[in-house]
């Protein structure tokens, strides 16, 4: 079934399993689904959310079984789960953990990978890219899924969402530390990103999508040359473009949405969903024309905008932007924080948004990005005590639902 801009959405939300007191990554996600259902199942219908395992052992997915129209109390149906989750790791001695990178993890000795179905694609990426490095075991996200009907609406969206990716990381970055260090990026995740497929490197681009507005030109210019790269690799064709295509939004014309893949997990869904329904909001202000036309918004090149998406990867919402003809956008003259144009973003639709995500949105603009409070939490004290501690409060949000305060 085909919906129109913005009337269903799609979330889906990444975390990890871990060891109770030494944190340590937990490769038991077949395990917990196990015990769950029964038998061993990739995927696990839990009503209004589904269960799914990712490439490596220690990663769950949670996502919504469907579309929905419902973001309002979205944030409490995946707590139900998460807390449904963690009681049955109990057995385990073992915990979900959000954010988007753990901090202590080591890939090379600790990643596994998911060894049931779908294992023949997976030893393949495996074959092909490594996936023993952060940049495939380390990396917890949340995928936004917003549809379109036709070419007139995925022209608009993907015009919009493009110039919106590289402020994202503004608001999501919650990824700073790798193996026990400060890695000088706001979200690591998303520095690692930007080169785990660096051998085929058709598949991620640069990140943000080539200027390309229909179905059509989207296959010649970016599902073609995929198809093309990988085919000496997949000599038993069973890899699927749609899942190939690794850019920070990528279109799904087999179900007609755009999912947005640049957003870091947060510390509980509250935020997640609040983060979310900014994004949505902000990207149908953007494509009313209200502040810029369509054709001035499909003028930017992916060359332009990742320059500064990099800057944001790096100081999130700190980030100074110079660039005016992206300031212009947002109605705005001169140099410019990220923070302060999700400031001015928020402000122009607030009243689209509910009480409840007002509060945690506002939390999150003056309280800085999870990095900034993990940062600022641990006070350049990066021993493992001191991680694990930080860490552990993270864990505590997650099951109580509740944002990280500093």
């Amino acid at each position: 079934m085909k919906y129109h801009l913005f009337e269903v959405f799609g979330i889906e939300l990444e975390y990890m399993l871990v060891r109770k007191k030494s944190l340590r990554v937990n490769p038991i996600v077949d395990q917990l689904l196990t015990k769950k259902n029964g038998t061993l199942s990739a995927d696990i219908d839990n009503g209004e959310i589904e269960w799914s395992n990712e490439l490596v052992a220690h990663v769950l997915e949670l996502k919504t079984n469907g579309p929905t129209a419902n973001l309002e109390d979205l944030d409490l149906l995946f707590a139900e789960n998460i807390q449904e989750i963690n009681s049955l790791l109990e057995e385990f001695d073992t915990l979900l953990l959000p954010s988007a990178s753990h901090p202590l993890m080591l890939p090379k000795t600790e990643t596994q990978l998911w060894k049931h179905s779908y294992s023949k694609i997976y030893a393949l990426y495996n074959r092909i890219f490594d996936c023993s490095g952060h940049g495939w075991s380390n990396v917890q996200s949340m995928h936004i899924n917003l549809p379109f009907y036709n070419d007139a609406e995925f022209e608009k969206l993907h015009a919009a969402v493009r110039v919106l990716l590289p402020i994202i990381p503004g608001l999501s970055a919650s990824s700073p530390i790798f193996e026990g260090k400060a890695t000088g990026f706001k979200d690591s995740r998303l520095e690692v990103y930007k080169t785990n497929q660096k051998e085929i490197p058709q598949m991620t681009g640069k990140v943000i999508p080539e200027q390309v507005f229909n179905k059509s030109d989207y296959y010649q210019r970016i599902f073609k040359p995929i198809n093309t790269a990988i085919k000496p690799f997949d000599i038993e064709n069973i890899l699927d473009h749609h899942f190939l295509n690794s850019r920070g939004a990528i279109a799904r014309f087999d179900r007609n949405a755009i999912e947005i893949r640049v957003v870091d997990i947060q510390e509980c869904p509250a935020a997640d969903i609040a983060i979310a329904v900014l994004i949505i909001e902000s990207l149908k202000l953007l494509i009313t024309g209200e502040w810029i036309a369509l054709e001035d918004l499909k003028k930017w090149h992916e060359d332009d905008l990742l320059g500064i998406f990099n800057m944001v990867i790096r100081d999130a919402e700190e980030t100074k932007i110079q660039n005016e003809a992206f300031l212009a956008i947002f109605g705005i003259k001169e140099e410019t924080s990220v923070k302060q144009i999700w400031e001015k973003l928020y402000e122009r639709v607030q009243s689209q948004i509910s009480a409840k995500h007002q509060h945690t949105i506002e939390y999150i603009l003056k309280n800085g990005s999870l990095s900034t409070r993990i940062l600022k939490k641990l006070d350049g004290d990066f021993s493992e005590e001191k991680i694990k501690k930080v860490y552990s409060e993270l864990g505590e949000c997650l099951a109580d639902n509740q944002l990280f305060k500093v």
